[in-house]
């Protein structure tokens, strides 16, 4: 196996496209020594080596002049008029600020010499020059087109995907963003829905390992940004999109006897459209996605064995069934050049089934003691409506962005259980309904400056959450039917931040502070049998600092510094017990508090003509680490997975990204994650459904990850992209998961001169991704592996019109 990943990283190399960059507007105003301003002044801008003209304009009638997409470089800023003394000053283009502002030049017959000027361009390829932010497009994942955002995310560096859940650097606790809000679909601090998401619908995705203060507080390990497809293009123009694809053509490993069939040859369908009319100072558009798919989603089997010398055999099988409807809408309005208005509709469905079967044998499988089958059947609904405010000043750049936006989320929730004993058979059930409102207030500006920028801006959100469970037991039922009744969570966050830039020829300085006041109040049921009403509240400030050093134009290293938080969600204290299997139960914790976390980080990055690498290492301290812990009750086998605060862990670590353009047809990028998790050991009380002690003692663990991927231009517009992922071993809460390794290939071809594209892809070609778990827990420990549905062949076109 190792030669093989070692093969593999000589000749499936990776590669991610990212985002370019138009360049920087530069803008100031001319006057005399008496402050008048100064018509039909000649601004030149000239290339240092040469001093041939590279672009130039005139001020206007109030002297202001402006110039757009100047140029990562050196230049010389040339200001002349007739009766007045030329001044020529240099000025280098650096990376930071898509605007800058010059200020007030003064032109006098006896003119003074001016300080230089530094002035930031735009530059972006795999890496961002910035070192804050890393965008990948999309469109240019040949391995993953046609499957879902999280799907897509499993190539792009940096990232692994545990569990269903996005990791950075070996951490889920990652804010995802849809266009740079929170959105109910993908949780409000949390992450959810990604793997319903159609790939189809979005432009790019941006990943923030240091986020600045204008983000919210949440999130330590980083921030994804999601970014959806909008076309702003002239006239009436859009883009039609139909995928179609089968998973789970072969049976990985069979059933235990006596149960339903696994899915096999699991269909998926994802059409797709998007429309843009733009005309004059209206734009209007329109995306609709409609995903189905059936899926093998899960296929554990696992050996519990505990101290009393009780040996159960269990399969955990589970065949889902998903449609997921997306419908994004609205309108642009720019009544003039200075002020534009946005409204727009987000409107969601998504409906799951899931099948299942979940027998039990004895040590040699010769007795079946249990077989529980169950329905899951949910439908969650998400409608958000945003209206936003921009008004540009004189000076471009210098904005005001005012936004509110308001969210529905309905979580509508039935389980049904079919509990097969020896001697009887129970039907039992519970229903859980969950409406979620959140409304945001936003309030942001920005101020280009001479050398940077300065940005500020307050938010106000308030989150309510009222939920209600409902238990229907049957004969001889394992049901806890006095955990059932009412919650309601409410959440109050005012913020306000201020964030400031600076740029010069050699050094960089990002600085923000942000102040978040947060109370969450939670009222549940007077008469639950375990937990009452909790919450908790604080007032904190956030800060966060980036130093950057220019060792040259291509050759920069940074330090970075900032604190986070991670604040419970609302599932995670809630305090309804949730029957995932029926002798492995997941409750909130309604006493469970934030866990906050400080990060010190060194990176470096070195750039070349058709190549860049960049290189990292960080430290996070955690405090009040948040993780779920697993307890069994005495006499008991029934497992208890409850979320805990357990003292202070750290993360360590360091990570390269190399990329090359090796030749027109062929170029990769390559990146390589190791990192040391460590949990100090400690000692808590889950207190349902009776308190259970669990001391767990200190753990640590050093793992790694690397991606890889090729991308070969071949002829008449065909492109061919090879991924390659291993993931080493590492920790999970009481426990590890052992290495897991995939390979992808995509080709895709465009047709119809540009206009159509084709492309066919498969996913994990060789079968190799099935997690193997160990879990040890008090008076029990559990190892199982994951023949779960991860093979899956799409075939799809596209035409833009």
């Amino acid at each position: 196996m190792y030669r093989f990943i070692s093969l593999l990283l000589l000749i499936l190399p990776f590669f991610v496209s990212a985002q370019t960059s138009s360049g920087v507007t530069v803008s100031g105003m001319i006057r005399d020594g008496n402050k008048i301003a100064i018509p039909y002044v000649n601004v030149v801008f000239k290339a240092a080596k040469d001093s041939s003209f590279v672009v130039g304009t005139v001020t206007n009638d109030e002297g202001r002049f402006s110039l757009a997409g100047v140029k990562n470089g050196n230049y010389i800023l040339e200001i002349s008029m007739v009766s007045f003394k030329t001044i020529r000053q240099p000025f280098t283009a650096g990376t930071l600020s898509n605007f800058l502002d010059l200020g007030l030049i003064e032109l006098e017959e006896d003119a003074k010499v001016l300080n230089e000027v530094k002035i930031v361009a735009g530059q972006s390829d795999g890496v961002s020059a910035r070192m804050d932010k890393k965008t990948f497009t999309l469109a240019n994942n040949a391995t993953q087109t046609g499957g879902s955002v999280l799907q897509a995310m499993q190539n792009i560096p940096g990232v692994t995907i545990q569990d269903g859940k996005v990791q950075l650097r070996g951490n889920d606790k990652v804010a995802v963003l849809i266009d740079g809000k929170q959105n109910a679909v993908t949780g409000f601090g949390s992450q959810t829905g990604l793997d319903n998401i159609p790939a189809s619908a979005i432009e790019s995705i941006e990943i923030i390992n240091n986020p600045s203060a204008r983000y919210d507080a949440n999130g330590n390990a980083g921030i994804i940004n999601i970014i959806y497809k909008k076309n702003r293009q002239e006239g009436f123009n859009g883009k039609i999109g139909l995928t179609t694809g089968l998973g789970a053509l072969w049976i990985r490993k069979e059933n235990l006897p006596t149960i339903r069939p696994q899915y096999q040859a699991t269909p998926k369908l994802n059409p797709s459209v998007s429309l843009n009319y733009r005309k004059n100072k209206m734009n209007t558009f329109l995306q609709g996605d409609w995903l189905y798919t059936q899926t093998l989603n899960r296929n554990d089997f696992a050996q519990r064995v505990y101290d009393d010398g009780t040996v159960i055999n269990q399969q955990v099988k589970r065949n889902r069934t998903t449609t997921f409807s997306t419908i994004k809408t609205g309108m642009d309005w720019n009544p003039d050049d200075r002020n534009t208005f946005t409204l727009s509709a987000y409107l969601n469905r998504e409906k799951i089934l899931d099948r299942g079967d979940i027998p039990y044998f004895n040590s040699d499988f010769s007795v079946r003691n249990r077989l529980w089958q169950f329905l899951e059947d949910e439908v969650k609904y998400t409608a958000t409506a945003s209206a936003l405010y921009q008004h540009k000043f004189v000076q471009p750049g210098h904005l005001l962005n005012a936004g509110f936006n308001y969210t529905f989320h309905r979580e509508d929730e039935k389980y049904f259980f079919t509990n097969i004993m020896p001697s009887f058979t129970g039907e039992d059930s519970f229903k859980l309904l969950s409406d979620e409102h959140v409304a945001d207030l936003n309030l942001d500006y920005i101020r280009p400056l001479k050398h940077g920028r300065l940005e500020a801006g307050i938010k106000f959100r308030r989150r309510t959450i009222p939920t209600d469970m409902q238990f229907f037991p049957g004969l001889n039922s394992p049901l806890d039917v006095n955990a059932g009744g009412w919650a309601d969570y409410k959440e109050t966050i005012p913020a306000v931040y201020g964030n400031y830039i600076f740029e010069s020829n050699r050094f960089e300085l990002e600085a923000g502070l942000r102040f978040e006041y947060v109370k969450v109040e939670y009222d549940v049921n007077p008469n639950h049998n375990t937990y009452s009403s909790d919450g908790y509240d604080y007032t904190r400030p956030f800060p966060n600092l980036r130093l950057s050093y220019k060792l040259s134009d291509k050759n920069k290293i940074s330090v970075f510094y900032n604190e986070r938080v991670d604040r419970p969600n609302e599932v995670d204290i809630r305090i309804f017990p949730k029957y995932d299997e029926p002798e492995v139960i997941k409750v909130g914790n309604p006493t469970l508090r934030p866990q906050f976390t400080k990060s010190i980080e060194l990176g470096h990055k070195l750039t070349w003509n058709k190549g860049s690498v960049y290189s990292a290492i960080y430290h996070k301290m955690i405090d009040a680490t948040i993780t779920r812990i697993a307890t069994v009750v005495p006499g008991n086998t029934l497992i208890y997975n409850i979320f805990q605060n357990a003292g202070e862990s750290r993360n360590t670590g360091g990570e390269i990204t190399y990329q090359q353009d090796v030749a027109t047809w062929f170029s990769f990028n390559t990146g390589v994650s190791l990192y040391r998790n460590t949990i100090d050991a400690f000692t808590i009380n889950n207190r349902y459904p009776v308190p259970t002690q669990y001391t767990m003692p200190r753990e640590s663990i050093t793992s790694w990850n690397s991606k890889l991927n090729g991308m070969f231009k071949l002829p008449k517009k065909t492109e061919l992209q090879f991924s390659a992922v291993y993931l080493a071993p590492d920790i999970i809460p009481q426990g590890k998961i052992g290495s897991r390794f995939s390979v992808d290939m995509g080709v895709k071809k465009q047709v119809q001169n540009g206009r159509g594209e084709l492309f066919l892809n498969g996913t994990d070609l060789f079968n190799t991704l099935n997690p193997r778990r160990e879990v040890r827990g008090n008076g029990f420990s559990l190892i199982s592996t994951d023949y779960l549905e991860t093979q899956v062949f799409r075939l799809g076109y596209s035409y833009k019109f």
